[in-house]
């Protein structure tokens, strides 16, 4: 399965950086698809029915992307300044194929950190300036081992997993796919919900990777993988051993004050109400989140705009800000 030689122009969604198509990648064969189809029994799964005429009317192709040219990473790196490393090693990775057909080509990244200090935000950034999909698995909160790779649909209740889902119902083969609290998972008696991985993070196994409910290969080796943690001793090595490791530090003050201004601008920005305040956060509001963990800024911002508005002000101020949550938990990543 590879790419075509075709290129064109592909406007981005409203926020991202630009991108160009490199190409069409065939994720997964059509003529796969049609067979397992008519050879599904008389009285099977409905919804494994439903999956395969859907794969057959999307077709097999999605959207090999890469950006025009060098993502904007100092923009993200004023915004996300305790990410500094990481970026400049994704330059590098870049820089390799920028100048070429060649897609990109990310070796999975593991976020390591404290809650709270931006990890599963950063991942947001990042699939927005590569300008390609987006997917999202919770560790801490699966009930089932099979979430990433699928239930065989003789189960009751079995569908198919989320990488699947992702790059099937999605319009790219290159998503960033994001493996929150990845130390979070644990093993049940019949599934082990990171075994997926084990193939996944290595392109040749990722190639043909079979969801279990679907049973057809579906090409995963583009994948962009970002995962997080905050306990790397609960990681079993192996997958660490495919991973590069960051080990990402809390913000200094004015790191924190940075963070504070672009998670305002970001919820200003992504509401029509916003428009009535101004693009830049008070100094002296800015000053007080900095104590707060990125997660907290964001909840004790949307409070603020809220209390702003019901005092009929335009313009948050430190007031505005609720202490309660601050004198009861202590100082997160700080």
């Amino acid at each position: 399965m590879s790419c075509t030689s075709r290129s064109s122009a592909h406007e981005p969604r409203s926020g991202a950086a630009p991108i160009a198509i490199a190409g069409f990648r065939q994720i997964y064969s059509t003529s796969r698809v049609e067979a397992a189809l008519d050879e599904l029994p008389p009285g099977a799964n409905e919804s494994l029915k439903g999956t395969y005429e859907r794969m057959l009317k999307a077709g097999g192709e999605r959207f090999s992307v890469k950006p025009a040219g060098m993502p904007d990473f100092d923009a993200l790196a004023a915004e996300l300044p305790n990410f500094s490393e990481v970026l400049d090693d994704l330059r590098r990775q870049l820089a390799l194929c920028m100048q070429t057909a060649d897609p990109v080509e990310l070796t999975p990244l593991l976020l390591l950190g404290d809650p709270g200090i931006g990890k599963t935000r950063f991942a947001r950034r990042l699939s927005r300036l590569l300008g390609t999909g987006y997917g999202f698995v919770s560790m801490s909160s699966l009930t089932a081992g099979w979430i990433l790779s699928g239930a065989s649909s003789q189960w009751r209740n079995a569908r198919a997993g989320k990488v699947f889902d992702t790059l099937v119902n999605g319009d790219y083969a290159n998503p960033v796919m994001v493996v929150d609290e990845i130390d979070k998972a644990s093993a049940d008696g019949q599934y082990d919900p990171l075994g997926a991985l084990y193939a996944l993070l290595e392109p040749d196994t990722a190639a043909g990777f079979v969801d279990e409910f679907a049973e057809v290969p579906v090409d995963c080796s583009d994948i962009v993988w970002v995962a997080t943690a905050n306990d790397i001793g609960r990681i079993p090595d192996p997958i660490l051993d495919r991973m590069n490791v960051y080990e990402i530090p809390a913000p200094d003050h004015d790191g924190a004050r940075r963070i504070a201004q672009g998670l305002y601008r970001e919820i200003r920005d992504s509401h029509e109400w916003g428009a009535r305040f101004p693009e830049q956060l008070a100094d002296a509001v800015a000053d007080r989140l900095a104590h707060c963990a990125p997660r907290e800024m964001r909840r004790q911002l949307v409070s603020a705009f809220g209390n702003a508005t019901l005092a009929q002000r335009s313009e948050i101020g430190p007031s505005d800000l609720s202490n309660e949550r601050s004198a009861r938990r202590p100082r997160i990543g700080f």
